[in-house]
């Protein structure tokens, strides 16, 4: 059966949202293959969905699978199924998504995940629309409607060798690609007065209050790494705390985890690198002047410190630099370094104006 699409759940006014649905809706009909690029969180799956139901395959199966949960053994066999004893544990024939989408849509998520045999034989599917199931040796021949999204930088994947450039020019017949929640300012209270009229509804609350005037600050100053889900959550959690459909919702909650007990070790294992970065900081550096704290404030010397938001950007400018300079210029592996996501990265180096200046 296929899955049924909440168009109630595609949310926002701003021009930056909307253009991505004006490019949905202009790409739909159309039998061809969609790439769908997009941080964590900003809704991809959605919009696959969309691209679904608005097509001509609308009432036709809609199948999704993430690519990262599986090995490529059980990422292959859930692809392009199995014949009977083709591995231990394979008592009988299994038929794979691209079999049961026949006609109708298949959505991969996480695309990158994808070891090089899984690419091959997705790459053949696209050109020939055919593949044969792990331990067969006939081809099937599958009419199915790709579409699969990924919050990596495929090309940059492309050009290290580790995603097959190939298919990436199969996949990216167009490309859509999602704005994340900091280039939708203007959709942040909307979004949250949507989640937080469902969430009381769910608690079986007669109205929702609203958001206080310090609630709304919050929400509008936090730089939502986690984008739409992570808004999701936090106001979603803000309204069950607040118990009270008769009270706006004053306290917002952006960490669950904070808490005077929580465990230090991810503290300390972050501030070591740090500190070491600090001390190979060149002399002539704002941050080279002050001393990067060991063991408690009440060593570290505030005297030098004249505008704390000029320090901390000289700060992250220099270590983003350092890590750069110490990955060689890859900027998947300097943001290893820095303990963020590629994405968090780019952010940083797109603020900084960065990326016109390294090496990508």
């Amino acid at each position: 059966m296929s899955r049924k699409f909440k168009q109630d759940n595609l949310v926002g006014q701003s021009n930056s949202f909307l253009n991505v649905l004006d490019q949905v809706s202009q790409i739909a009909p159309l039998d061809k293959p969609v790439l769908i690029i997009g941080e964590r969180g900003t809704g991809k799956e959605l919009i696959a969905a969309r691209l679904h139901f608005l097509s001509q395959r609308w009432d036709q199966q809609y199948l999704t699978l993430n690519c990262a949960s599986l090995n490529e053994n059980l990422l292959e066999s859930e692809l392009f199924g199995h014949e009977s004893g083709a591995f231990t544990g394979a008592s009988k024939r299994h038929e794979g998504r691209f079999e049961r989408a026949h006609g109708g849509t298949l959505f991969l998520d996480e695309l990158a995940n994808t070891p090089g045999l899984v690419q091959e034989k997705l790459l053949r599917v696209i050109e020939y629309g055919e593949f044969e199931r792990v331990g067969g040796s006939r081809s099937i021949k599958t009419d199915v409607r790709l579409i699969c999204a990924t919050n990596e930088d495929l090309p940059l994947l492309a050009e290290q060798g580790e995603f097959r450039a190939d298919l990436l020019d199969r996949l990216a017949f167009d490309v859509i690609t999602l704005p994340p929640m900091r280039e939708r300012r203007e959709d942040i209270m909307l979004l949250a007065e949507h989640f937080a009229i469902n969430m009381a509804r769910e608690l079986g609350f007669e109205l929702f209050s609203g958001f206080s005037e310090k609630a709304k600050h919050i929400l509008l100053d936090y730089h939502w790494p986690g984008n739409v889900r992570e808004l999701k959550n936090v106001v979603e959690r803000s309204v069950y705390r607040t118990n009270n459909a008769y009270v706006p919702v004053h306290d917002i909650l952006l960490d669950p985890f904070e808490s005077p007990y929580r465990p230090q070790q991810r503290i300390k294992r972050i501030q070591q690198p740090v500190q070491a970065m600090v001390a190979d900081l060149p002399p002539n550096s704002v941050i080279a002047s002050v001393q990067a704290p060991t063991t408690g404030f009440n060593q570290f010397d505030f005297s030098n410190i004249q505008d704390f938001k000029t320090l901390s950007q000289d700060f992250e400018v220099s270590l983003i630099k350092q890590a750069l300079a110490a990955s060689q210029y890859n900027q998947k592996k300097t943001a290893e370094l820095l303990n963020l996501t590629y994405h968090q990265l780019r952010g940083y180096m797109k603020k900084y104006q960065l990326l016109e200046s390294q090496q990508t």
